[in-house]
């Protein structure tokens, strides 16, 4: 079936926002009495939202109900909040690949973790939102990725199959909530992948930018 819609992770494969969420991190952890992490650590945590990211900057597996986690929580949000999109960045090929699918004709949507306080304005700040015809957020949905119910809800959103839909992302999440949905699925590889090598992630393919995604999703 022909791609009609293309559904794209936010950090990682649409912008390099591990900058803020590392100096965020450090201004947690500083005002918390904790010794910072180097920005290659914290860039490590992302994928899975701000509670697991901040449970793990504390040591914990991910997400944590201990106190200690949930007053660390509140005080990563504020220090985020002053700095969301302040050195995030577009990666090469974004501003190109949404133009060439929306001239084209095909839907284009924003799959993210990340709760939606901070979503909306990243991705005003950066100039991507007027060419994101949806953004599903973190918080939108009773479920996250890597839960199929993001892209099943854009699906039901754009009145296509989900075989009618590409996810392009950076992440185990991503490939598996694909996959769960019944989604094509590729991946770049200059993400956040926690650490795992993105080719052996099961995607269809693995695109160097969202402008050959946009191309990937034209010959299917």
């Amino acid at each position: 079936m022909p791609i009609k819609a293309v559904l794209i992770d936010l950090d990682g494969t649409l912008l390099d926002t591990a900058p803020d969420l590392a100096d965020a991190a450090n201004a947690m952890l500083a005002e918390l009495g904790r010794p910072g992490l180097p920005d290659e650590a914290v860039r490590d945590f992302i994928g899975k939202g701000i509670a697991s990211l901040v449970g793990r900057c504390l040591g914990y597996a991910g997400e944590s109900d201990a106190p200690e986690a949930r007053q660390a929580l509140e005080v990563f949000k504020r220090h985020y909040a002053a700095v969301n999109g302040r050195k995030s960045r577009p990666y090469p090929g974004v501003f190109e690949g949404l133009g060439a699918l929306r001239a084209a004709g095909l839907k284009t949507a924003c799959v993210t973790n990340k709760a939606a306080a901070f979503t909306g304005p990243l991705l005003t700040a950066s100039g991507l939102a007027p060419l994101l015809d949806q953004i599903v957020s973190g918080d939108t949905l009773a479920e996250k990725k890597p839960h199929p119910l993001p892209f099943l809800h854009l699906c039901r959103r754009f009145a296509i199959a989900p075989a009618e839909a590409l996810v392009v992302g950076d992440s185990r999440n991503d490939v598996a909530g694909a996959r769960a949905a019944g989604c094509a699925v590729v991946c770049v590889p200059y993400g956040y992948s926690e650490g795992e090598d993105v080719r052996n992630l099961g995607a269809d393919a693995i695109v160097a930018s969202l402008e050959e995604a946009a191309q990937w999703a034209f010959a299917a």
